[in-house]
């Protein structure tokens, strides 16, 4: 990946990472590009997830710089949020599917909160990202009738919908057995492959072992690349 022709879709520099009023992380310099695959791993407590809610805006920056899909964090508006949050995908571990109703309407409530109109555009839409994610079959069940693999899947379906730069994926695998998340990896592997940038915040070794990426360690209150 040639990086000098692109632009970061994620960049952070000397910026101090806070949760709450504490910060957690010090100094931290991150460059995501398209096409990257970033893992954040570290213990409990080190501030991983601080950095997802810093990125997506739950977070404010306590210190230094921070741009996100060509919004710069430290000026960001109430009203800016929902627009730069529709310029990623979130995957979460766990799903954050709404239970009351079918696969298809939980896609099709985000595409009209997210401005989209036409209903046979989106219906199209909804039909590309669950073929996307191997789950066409499963639009019309209720989330409680499919397995956590099923729902992970439906949940990357609904991080794909507005074609975003990059997909945030906290521990996505965490609920799963050892094979769903392998499925799970494979899945986002593809994607990624296709294009869009995915960070990764994960505990297991063995995935950032078997689906290499550039691994970013938190501890001792900083996190960078190893």
């Amino acid at each position: 990946m040639d990086s000098n022709t692109q632009e970061p879709v994620i960049s952070f520099k000397d910026a101090n990472i806070i949760n709450g009023e504490s910060t957690v992380i010090y100094g931290m310099n991150m460059e995501v590009y398209p096409g990257d695959f970033v893992y954040i791993v570290g213990k409990v407590g080190t501030g991983k997830t601080s950095i997802i809610r810093t990125i997506i805006a739950e977070n404010k920056l306590g210190k230094g710089s921070a741009n996100v899909c060509g919004f710069d964090i430290t000026k960001l508006t109430q009203k800016q949020i929902p627009m730069l949050r529709r310029s990623m995908g979130v995957v979460f571990q766990d799903f954050q599917l709404l239970m009351d109703r079918s696969v298809e309407d939980n896609l099709s409530f985000v595409l009209k909160a997210t401005g989209w109109k036409e209903e046979d555009k989106i219906a199209a839409r909804i039909k590309e990202v669950l073929e996307d994610v191997g789950m066409e079959k499963k639009a019309h069940k209720m989330p409680h009738q499919l397995s956590g693999g099923e729902q992970q899947r439906i949940a990357i379906a609904r991080a794909l919908l507005n074609k975003p730069k990059v997909i945030i994926a906290d521990e996505p695998t965490g609920n799963l057995d050892s094979e769903t998340a392998d499925g799970i990896m494979h899945l986002l592997s593809e994607i990624n492959k296709e294009g869009t940038a995915i960070v990764m915040v994960t505990h297991n070794k063995e995935i950032f072992d078997n689906y290499p990426g550039r691994v970013m360690v938190c501890r001792d209150e900083t996190c960078a690349e190893i």
